[in-house]
């Protein structure tokens, strides 16, 4: 209930599964039950069905959730309450029913070592090892919860006040039927007061965009060349225009561009890296803005993370800039960017010569003033 940004941090959660598309939430209460229920209530402020169990502070998840067996649907979705991530419910039952196991977890890559491991993922996709102590070899990755259970697990509970996770995580993972949903999209949490500013400011949802370089803000390259200098460098029309306006509407503006020519030779890293000074440099002298650009220096072959359809720079912007990237626009030119976007969780849009940037940041800015 610790409020951020004038309202609980459960609320956020609220939200977000009604814009999912759930219904019915049920709350496991133990401490203070009253001043969420006092709240909430039913649920009908946010177009949700809330229900109650309400049972000893002392009490684990696996005795809430035990005593709470009759009031679960046959399956069920688990989240703690202090963790918010921008949730995909369609991608996580997809691969709920293609995995065929009676539970999966959602699991944090956790690559950028923002938190201590819980588990290991094998390469089926299958949780192998799971260890709430973080003392087990060769981890890697984080239990989130944004769980999907089938119902009659809470079988395998005994009648004692257990934890949830010690108690039948290991279970499941001895006979392989543990699934993991593996996403690079942080969470933010209010479990620990370093987490604060962080979640505070992913909740604050500053707007942002995402734009490709080449075909998006300036003229792209024929077909296997690359803007190699500042001397070939163009502006489309419009697009310096269209900076401004997402400026004067608040907007952060993050660049993302893959850059083959590095690796290629037909440029050093230098060459771009004084591009972008510049790009930068004449976006600001027109009255926009450019907050970071990200670039992929590698070739094609070479396998990164970085490299779009890739989204690893979706993700790297996304941590950079504590950004929800359901609410982050990416607007590219080719369908490697519309995969990106896909990947990442953007909405996304493609320009042309019948729709240019500055048409979509018309429609984006005009959207946010009404």
């Amino acid at each position: 209930m610790i409020e951020i940004h004038g309202k609980p941090f459960l609320e956020y959660l609220i939200e977000m599964l009604r814009a999912q598309g759930f219904q019915r939430v049920l709350l496991l209460l133990g401490y203070l039950p009253e001043v969420v229920q006092d709240y909430f209530g039913d649920g009908s402020r946010w177009g949700v069905q809330i229900e109650y169990s309400i049972t000893p502070v002392e009490n684990n998840t696996g005795r809430r959730i035990k005593l709470a067996q009759h009031l679960l649907d046959p399956r069920f979705v688990l989240l703690y309450c202090d963790n918010y991530w921008p949730m995909q419910m369609e991608r996580m039952w997809r691969r709920f029913l293609e995995a065929g196991a009676p539970a999966m977890l959602t699991v944090y890559t956790n690559k950028d070592d923002y938190t201590k491991n819980t588990l290991r993922v094998d390469g089926e996709g299958l949780v192998t090892v799971f260890d709430k102590t973080r003392q087990a070899p060769d981890l890697k990755g984080v239990e989130i919860s944004y769980g999907i259970f089938e119902k009659e697990l809470v079988d395998l509970l005994p009648e004692e006040n257990v934890s949830f996770e010690e108690t039948l995580y290991p279970l499941l993972c001895r006979e392989r039927k543990l699934a993991a949903f593996v996403t690079d999209l942080r969470y933010y949490s209010v479990g620990s007061l370093a987490r604060l500013p962080l979640t505070e400011a992913f909740l604050a949802r500053r707007p942002a965009i995402i734009l490709d370089r080449d075909g998006v803000l300036n003229r792209k390259a024929p077909r296997a060349n690359y803007v190699r200098s500042w001397k070939e460098f163009e502006w489309l029309p419009g697009t310096q225009e269209a900076l401004r306006l997402l400026k004067v509407s608040g907007f952060r503006v993050l660049v993302v561009s893959n850059q083959a020519g590095v690796a290629r030779g037909a440029m050093s890293e230098a060459d771009l890296i004084e591009i972008h000074r510049r790009m930068v440099r004449e976006a600001t002298q027109a009255g926009g803005r450019i907050d970071a650009i990200y670039y992929c220096p590698h070739n094609w072959e070479e396998g990164c993370e970085c490299r779009k359809p890739k989204p690893g720079m979706l993700f790297q912007a996304q941590r950079d800039f504590n950004l929800d990237l359901s609410r982050t626009p990416f607007i590219g030119d080719d369908e490697r960017d519309a995969q990106a976007a896909d990947a990442g969780g953007c909405p996304s849009a493609l320009v042309s010569e019948q729709k240019t940037l500055l048409d979509v940041v018309r429609g984006l800015t005009n959207q946010r003033i009404s």
